[in-house]
């Protein structure tokens, strides 16, 4: 298949499932994390408002939910299927993890996760509002577990080896590697941002056809203040994991600014705007540069530098064009964002937020933003790791199962087919939950709300809208 090998195809087939599972996992912390601020909001306060905006997205993390899961099985059975070697060799750490994963998080959701969706009329307003909270926490749990395994493969400690396997000698360092904390923060704000782009994304759609809205102008004002919030602190939060990068792999923080040579004569590092990046040629055949900014964001020092990627052995440095264009992508998009975010205070200072139809419009097509960010980052992560599967220790093509490229083919193929058939499934019932008026959801008088202490319907995919 266009020249790849088998550790290419098995890679190509992990990295199709986990880029499916990925935005799953983040919409899931997300939008739980949103649903149970709503219902708080909403017993604390009586607003009926926070009370539509909960029933508008519950049927979407349903949904979302359940893909999560399917995508995450199916992952878990390429570990032992396609990487059986790395299995084998670090199993008592990587399929530990995993399984506290499967035991604390997921049954912590799933137990709870029946009373959120049907118990509103079976259960008091607190009960049911702990089992939202308890599905929010299980869903930060799942990414900690997921994360400590990653982040153990990228910056492992706490191992010791015995027959040639890679077993734990100290639990509390293995959890709590050296990246693990940073890369938790990391991406949990990322799925709160990539959630509050999608919430503000679909509210404006509706502003756009109804500035009138008053459920739309609510979901949509905190959207925006929840990214008015994260996004800065995101921006400083991938700083000090950057550092934390540099400091344990600088190998791909090399490749992610494409810094071939040292060059001693040089002040500082210039921050490399865009390039082409050659590996054969080792440099960038174009590059168009900002002087001393490298120096700054990756050693806070106007004068300071880092190894160049001529300090490893070819065989030892990732593939530079792909890290370094999805670092760039990743940041760009983060700066977008940020950007973003000050226009929507500059709106809502000249009271337009909720009018400004082509600031509706840049929301819209702003929608997808966070979750593409959150897909860059990975890539970024990922194939700056390599050639190793875990780093320093085990690389990638000695962690591959023996299988033939036929069998890998066919196995991605029918992946390809399936993800496909789930994205237009997944993306036809999102496009027909959304397109139901926030306003529409709200209980239809002040009596439903009084009555059986404002408990919801039994079933929240079949509440009836009112006529559009």
């Amino acid at each position: 298949m266009m020249g790849l090998d088998t550790v290419d195809l098995a890679r190509l087939q992990f990295a199709t499932t986990v880029m499916y599972h990925i935005i799953f996992l983040a919409l899931s912390i997300g939008l739980a994390t949103y649903l149970a601020f709503l219902e708080g909001m909403w017993l604390k306060t009586g607003n009926r408002v926070y009370l539509g905006i909960y029933h508008y997205w519950l049927p979407h993390f349903a949904v979302n939910y359940t893909a999560g899961v399917v995508s995450g099985v199916i992952m878990a059975f390429e570990f032992g299927t396609n990487w059986s070697v790395f299995s084998s060799k670090a199993g008592e750490i990587s399929g530990v993890l995993l399984t506290y994963e499967v035991v604390t998080a997921f049954f912590l959701e799933a137990g709870f996760f029946g009373i959120m969706m049907f118990g509103e009329e079976r259960v008091g307003r607190k009960v049911h509002f702990f089992a939202t909270c308890m599905v929010a926490l299980g869903a930060y749990i799942s990414s900690f577990w997921i994360l400590a395994s990653n982040s153990w493969m990228q910056t492992p400690a706490g191992y010791a080896f015995q027959d040639g396997r890679i077993i734990p000698a100290n639990w509390w360092e293995v959890i709590f590697n050296p990246s693990q904390p940073f890369r938790f923060v990391h991406m949990s704000l990322a799925a709160l941002i990539a959630t509050a782009f999608v919430v503000a994304g679909v509210a404006a759609w509706h502003l756009y056809r109804n500035h009138r809205d008053t459920v739309a102008r609510k979901m949509f004002s905190m959207a925006l203040w929840m990214l008015t919030l994260i996004v800065p602190l995101q921006i400083i939060a991938g700083d000090v994991h950057g550092l934390n990068t540099l400091k344990h792999q600088p190998a791909k923080v090399a490749a992610m600014e494409a810094y071939w040579k040292s060059e001693p004569d040089r002040e500082g590092m210039p921050m490399v705007v865009f390039a082409w990046p050659d590996p054969e040629q080792e440099k960038n055949l174009f590059s168009l540069d900002i002087p001393r900014l490298s120096s700054l964001y990756l050693t806070h020092s106007l004068s300071g530098k880092i190894q160049a990627l001529e300090q490893w052995p070819k065989e030892d440095r990732p593939y530079v064009p792909l890290v370094f264009y999805a670092f760039r992508l990743m940041v760009y998009l983060g700066f977008t964002m940020f950007g973003l975010v000050a226009v929507s205070l500059w709106m809502r200072k000249r009271k337009q937020l909720y009018q400004s139809r082509w600031f509706l419009i840049l929301m819209m097509l702003a929608t997808p933003i966070g979750v593409i960010a959150i897909e860059a980052g990975w890539v970024t992560t990922e194939a700056g790791r390599q050639p190793w599967i875990i780093y320093g220790l085990l690389r990638t093509a000695d962690g591959v199962s023996p299988f033939s490229v036929t069998t890998l083919v066919t196995s991605l193929a029918g992946l390809w087919g399936i993800y496909t058939l789930i994205f237009f499934i997944g993306a036809y019932f999102f496009f027909k939950l959304i397109r139901h008026t926030p306003e529409s959801i709200l209980p239809d008088n002040e009596e439903h709300d009084d009555a059986h202490e404002q408990r919801g319907p039994k079933d929240p995919f079949s509440r009836r809208y009112k006529r559009q």
